[in-house]
């Protein structure tokens, strides 16, 4: 191991454990905020609206790590070409902005409202489904080539998902919950498998941009709607100064830092450490539900959060992993052979190169002669 792979392993631990802190506190925060204060889609458009400042944020890490520096607006500019020959314009915005920015609203909100329901630890394990459904539509949609094992995992999911409403004895408060997170899961695969579909896939700074840009359209467009539902009572209306402020903007900033980690931090490390933070956020919540004596770890709760842990883990397995297995195996036993096999190999071809050496250097002797 050189310095360089030492390097690059402790930038992925820290990925890692910084994810699964963020994802965890963001998730503690909103369900102490949703359970407090009946206020869902509020909560969903303030925390959209902080993606305004992921584009600021990557262009502070373009001055700092690019010699070849740009003007902000020129940086803009060219990361909008990704949308279409039209750049950034009306026509972008509705078409290919406002669908996904409906898909990422419905996200946040059915999470939330799961969140009002089940306990932390449920929620962030029925989340990870959203990999197996990825791979479900993906497979539909985009004809992306079959996998045994991604079905396996998929499978996994489903029975973690059942194993999961099980463990509660069926009963409709909880019910309800586990299906708006499942459906929560739902709608975030939709998102990427469609993102994938119309955009393709999108570098770093497209990604700032997008992002960005979902974040204003959110702050621009839909500012109406939660001040619709304070008004008529559909959400719990208080005066600003008895808003829980403390845990509502720590969860909008923890979510903005795991957001920004997600899509930024192959800049470091593997794509698979990151969405290993993600699995990691499973225990850490349970230490943290259990601490707060909010849940009943029984055998079916811990077996179905495990289940739907390893359909996400196999689901993180490249695509020719079946054909590393075999190198991986030659290589071992090669490693694994004993010294003395290969002296005895070499004694035993010794007379034959001797023989080999004494024909050569009497064929050289014939031809001087």
């Amino acid at each position: 191991m050189t310095a360089v792979h030492l390097h690059r392993a402790l930038w992925g631990v820290a990925m890692v454990i910084c994810i699964c802190l963020s994802w965890s506190g963001s998730t503690q925060l909103a369900k102490i905020t949703v359970r407090r204060l009946n206020v869902p889609f509020t909560l969903t458009w303030f925390s959209t609206s902080w993606n305004c400042v992921i584009f600021p944020l990557y262009y502070m890490g373009h001055l700092c790590c690019t010699k070849d520096r740009q003007t902000p607006r020129q940086r803009f500019r060219e990361c909008c070409q990704f949308l279409g020959d039209d750049g950034l314009s009306l026509k972008t915005l509705l078409s290919r902005v406002a669908p996904f920015g409906l898909l990422w609203t419905l996200t946040s909100y059915l999470y939330l409202q799961g969140l009002r329901r089940i306990p932390a630890t449920d929620a962030c394990a029925l989340f990870c489904c959203s990999r197996a459904f990825v791979f479900l539509i993906s497979w539909i949609v985009l004809r992306d080539r079959f996998l045994g094992v991604r079905i396996v995992a998929a499978i996994l999911a489903i029975g973690g998902i059942v194993m999961m409403t099980y463990a509660d004895g069926f009963h409709s408060h909880s019910v309800i919950g586990i299906s708006l997170v499942v459906g929560s899961a739902s709608t975030a695969a939709m998102y990427k498998v469609l993102f994938k579909l119309v955009l393709g896939r999108a570098k770093l700074g497209e990604a700032a941009v997008y992002l960005t840009l979902l974040g204003g359209a959110n702050l621009v467009f839909i500012s109406t709607v939660p001040l619709i539902l304070l008004l008529t009572g559909a959400e719990d209306f208080v005066s600003p100064g008895d808003m829980p402020w403390t845990s509502i903007c720590g969860m909008a900033a923890l979510l903005l830092v795991f957001n920004f980690l997600l899509n930024f931090g192959v800049l470091i490390t593997l794509p698979t450490l990151i969405s290993l933070g993600v699995v990691l956020s499973v225990p850490v919540n349970a230490v943290i539900d259990r601490y707060m004596c909010e849940i009943q770890l029984n055998s079916v709760r811990v077996i179905a959060a495990s289940i739907i842990c390893l359909g996400f883990l196999l689901l993180l397995l490249p695509e020719d992993w079946d054909q590393c297995l075999p190198h991986l195996r030659s290589m071992l036993y090669n490693r694994d052979q004993p010294q003395e096999c290969a002296r005895g190999k070499h004694l035993e071809t010794l007379p034959i190169r001797l023989k080999e050496t004494r024909n050569c250097n009497s064929l050289v002797t014939s031809t001087i002669n």
